[in-house]
Parts: structure tokens; C-alpha cells; sequence
């Protein structure tokens, strides 16, 4: 499912998959570029929501902004805050589940945590 592709100034990597969480098949798309990271979750091909952290050197708390959708739907710029401040880098990321519960949120990222595991050189 991964496909490299050669970009301008750097490498794009493709990494794709898919676990079942609480009866629900939930896929993740991980789209790596130089400096940066682009993470869609979702269960439908939609992109309902966008947000983008980054770290700076003023806070250790990494700074982050809705850039579409809902901005009172905090998942998508709490998980970029987290990614952020994990990887060092830019990192945008697109959460589109309808399930809100916190217990199901925290079952997506821990399996954003394990890929990031297994394949360090994905993101």
C-alpha cells in the first residue's frame, strides 16, 4: 500500500492502514513530507475537518489552529498538538469519526502510536 513518491526538494511517502476498533473499521492515511505530516482518520472517503500544529521555541506546548471545519471539535487539533510534539515536526491531521467518546478516541491514537512504532520511517 505504500508507494514513495519523488517530490520537489524531498521525498513523499505514502503509508496506509486500517484496524477495527469497537466494531468499526477505521482507516488511517499517512502522508509524510520533508518537514511535515498529514494524517487523515476516518471511516468514509470525506474530509470534514482540518487542523495543523507545530512546535515553536517560545513554548513546549506545540501551537495549533482548526483550518476547516467545526473549531469546537478539538480531536483533530489535540491529536496534531500531540503528533507535533512526538515527531518535531508540522503535522496536519484530519479526524472524520462520528464516534466522539474520549475511550474511543484514545483506542485511534494508541493506534497511531503502535504504527508509529512499527514503522518509525513513516512519519
Amino acid at each position: 500500500m505504500e508507494r514513495p513518491v519523488a517530490a520537489a526538494g524531498g521525498d513523499v511517502s505514502l503509508h496506509n492502514f486500517s484496524a477495527r476498533l469497537w466494531e468499526q473499521l477505521v482507516h488511517f492515511h499517512v502522508m509524510r513530507l520533508t518537514d511535515s505530516l498529514f494524517l487523515w482518520v476516518g471511516a468514509t472517503p470525506h474530509l470534514r475537518n482540518l487542523a495543523v500544529a507545530m512546535c515553536t521555541r517560545y513554548d513546549s506546548i506545540p501551537l495549533s489552529t482548526a483550518l476547516l471545519g467545526d473549531a469546537s471539535d478539538t480531536m483533530s487539533t489535540g491529536l496534531a498538538q500531540r503528533l507535533a510534539r512526538k515527531t518535531s515536526k508540522q503535522v496536519f491531521v484530519s479526524y472524520n469519526l462520528p464516534n466522539t467518546s474520549s475511550s474511543f478516541e484514545l483506542l485511534v491514537e494508541n493506534r497511531i502510536k503502535e504504527e508509529m512504532q512499527a514503522f518509525p520511517e513513516k512519519f
